[in-house]
C-alpha cells in the first residue's frame, strides 16, 4: 500500500481518533430510579413516587451528576442513621459545586438513605432497625431489609465506588478518620487521598453497606467525624475536601489535585475504654480527641449521684483517642473512649 507522507500522517491521526469516537458514542445517559439523566445533566429527585402508605420509606431523595466525559461513577450515601447530620450536609454541598459540564464520569449522592430519621432525629428506621445492619437486604422481608435491598440493588448495579458518610452514635463523638478494609488496594487509595490524616483499617460489620459492597468487589471508604444531631462546620468542610480530593484521585475532575497528608496514621488495632460493671454514673471526660495518651493516664471520672464514690477512668494501653463520650449518665459496659492502639 502506497500514501504519500502527507496522506500517512491523516490515516495514523484517524486511526488514534477512533477509540475517543467509540467511547463519544456509548457515553449516553445513566438511569437511576427509572429517571434518564444524559451527559452534561444535574438532577435532584425523590427516588420513589408510589402513592401508598409504606412507600414515604423508599421515597429518599437523589442527586445525580452525569459528566460530560466517560468515566467512573462515584456513590456517596449518608444519612443511614438518621441522627447523624454531618454526612447529609457533607452530600448537599459536595453535589452544589458539581459542575456536570467539567465532570470526568457520573456522580451519584444518596443525601438521606433513612430520610424519615433524618427528619425526626431517629438514629433507627420506623420499625426500629439498625439500617446499616441489614444489607444487601431483602425484598420480601421488614420496611428496613425493602430499604437496603432497594439501595443496594442501586449500589451495586451503578456504583464503581463508594463513600459512607458517618458519625459517632449516642452521644459519642468521633475524631475525623476514614475507615477502610485491609484488603482492596484501590480502597486504601481511596482512604489516603481523603486526606484526614487519621485511616483505620476495618472490614467493619456483616450487614453494613461499606462490608457488603467490598465483598462485591466495590471499593468503599467510611468517613466518621463529629457527633450525632450537631453540625460541625469544620468536619462538614473537610468531609467536602476530602470527596473532591477523591474525585481528583479518580480523574473526575481536571486540574484539581489529590490532599497530601504524608503523616496520615494508619491504625491496624483500635480499643474501647467501658464503664467498669457497677460503676455507672456521671460521666465527666478530662481528655479529648486526637490526644496522645500513656497507660495509666486518667481519661475521665465517673461518679456515683448517690454516694458520691468516684471512678477513675483510665487508658489500659497507650494510644491516640479517636473517639470520645461526652459528659452524660452512663451505665456497666458503655462506650468511653476509642482509643487507636497499633499503627503504621
Amino acid at each position: 500500500m502506497n500514501r504519500t507522507p502527507k496522506r500517512a500522517a491523516w490515516w495514523l491521526l484517524g486511526l488514534a481518533l477512533l477509540p475517543l469516537t467509540s467511547s463519544a458514542v456509548q457515553w449516553g445517559p445513566i438511569e437511576v430510579a427509572g429517571r434518564e439523566i444524559w451527559p452534561g445533566q444535574s438532577q435532584r429527585f425523590p427516588y420513589g413516587g408510589e402513592t401508598s402508605f409504606e412507600s414515604a420509606y423508599l421515597d429518599a431523595p437523589v442527586f445525580v451528576a452525569r459528566g460530560v466525559r466517560y468515566g467512573p461513577t462515584l456513590c456517596v450515601t449518608a444519612g443511614i442513621h438518621g441522627d447523624e447530620i454531618n454526612g447529609t450536609e457533607i452530600a448537599r454541598r459536595t453535589f452544589s459545586w458539581v459542575d456536570p459540564e467539567a465532570l470526568t464520569g457520573t456522580m451519584v449522592v444518596f443525601p438521606m438513605v433513612n430520610a424519615a430519621g433524618v427528619r425526626t432525629g431517629n438514629r433507627y428506621m420506623q420499625d426500629r432497625r439498625d439500617l446499616n445492619r441489614e444489607f444487601p437486604g431483602r425484598s420480601d422481608g421488614s420496611v428496613t431489609a425493602i430499604v437496603a435491598y432497594t439501595l443496594f440493588s442501586e449500589i451495586t448495579r451503578l456504583c464503581d465506588s463508594l463513600i459512607d458518610l458517618h458519625t459517632g452514635s449516642f452521644s459519642r463523638t468521633n475524631h475525623p478518620q476514614v475507615r477502610v478494609g485491609s484488603d482492596n488496594p484501590k480502597a486504601l487509595e481511596m482512604a489516603r487521598s481523603f486526606g484526614v490524616g487519621l485511616i483505620v483499617l476495618s472490614n467493619g460489620p456483616r450487614g453494613s453497606l461499606r462490608r457488603e459492597a467490598m465483598d462485591r468487589g466495590i471499593p468503599a471508604i467510611i468517613y466518621e467525624a463529629g457527633e450525632p444531631l450537631r453540625f460541625d462546620l469544620e468536619q462538614i468542610s473537610a468531609g467536602v475536601r476530602g470527596i473532591e480530593s477523591i474525585m481528583a484521585h479518580l480523574g473526575m475532575m481536571r486540574g484539581r489535585s489529590t490532599i497530601e497528608t504524608p503523616d496520615s496514621r494508619i491504625y491496624t488495632t483500635t480499643t474501647w475504654v467501658r464503664v467498669p460493671v457497677g460503676a455507672g454514673g456521671y460521666f465527666f471526660p478530662s481528655t479529648e480527641l486526637g490526644q496522645r495518651v500513656n497507660k495509666g493516664q486518667r481519661l475521665g471520672t465517673i461518679i456515683d449521684p448517690l454516694t458520691d464514690r468516684q471512678t477513675r477512668i483510665e487508658a489500659a494501653t497507650d494510644g491516640e483517642v479517636i473517639g470520645l463520650a461526652a459528659a452524660q449518665i452512663v451505665l456497666s459496659g458503655y462506650a468511653l473512649v476509642h482509643l487507636g492502639v497499633s499503627h503504621r
